[in-house]
């Protein structure tokens, strides 16, 4: 996995600099699946931060919340096992009217998109359209999976009876400078990863 900081260690992008725009680049063939999932997410945007333990999870999150001036701000979060982190930073999660970002985990991370999947577990009854505009993600390396399918079949396989509802996937972190058909309705987020290795 020290391939991750080889790719997202650095603070320059030649590709930027030379004007090259990073969806016109060809995505390499007989990429290992973790290396997929950075370079497509990459690509469409995401912010990816990688995590060789918890105490560089907190970190970095605190680095997130200096970076957008969030410290002390209102935050969607669903899920009790990320209370403590809010907490810590004294961010509010209970009787929210405004929050400035989302704070969750994820079902998995999907390699052949780039993309994000969730749940009712995470994003309760809401449409991605219907969450902030910003949103942090929680996740590890081995939720990593090659294609939607295998993300559905996992989640088959952990819920077993207990199945939850509202699956779906974010794609989009910013926005696209030419709509197609295949970005229709959708609504691109500011998406933070945190990616905890755990493999």
């Amino acid at each position: 996995m020290s391939l991750f900081r080889k790719i997202f260690g650095g603070g320059n992008d030649s590709s930027q600099e030379d004007g090259v725009s990073e969806y016109n680049t060809p995505v390499p063939s007989n990429l290992p699946v973790d290396d997929l999932f950075t370079f497509n997410f990459k690509k469409n945007g995401g912010k990816f931060i990688y995590c060789e333990n918890l105490n560089e999870v907190k970190e970095q999150f605190e680095n997130i919340l200096e970076e957008n001036d969030w410290f002390e701000s209102e935050v969607l979060c669903n899920e009790t096992k990320l209370f403590s982190l809010l907490e810590e930073n004294k961010l509010e999660y209970k009787n929210i009217t405004a929050p400035k970002f989302f704070f969750a985990s994820c079902e998995n991370l999907l390699a052949d998109e780039g993309s994000v999947l969730f749940s009712s577990n995470q994003i309760k009854h809401k449409k991605p359209n219907e969450l902030p505009d910003n949103i942090v993600i929680l996740a590890t390396t081995s939720q990593i999976l090659e294609t939607k399918s295998d993300g559905l079949r996992a989640i088959k396989k952990k819920y077993d009876k207990d199945y939850p509802t509202n699956i779906t996937a974010i794609k989009y972190f910013e926005k696209v400078q030419e709509e197609d058909f295949l970005t229709y309705g959708s609504s691109a987020k500011n998406l933070y990863l945190l990616l905890l290795e755990d493999l």
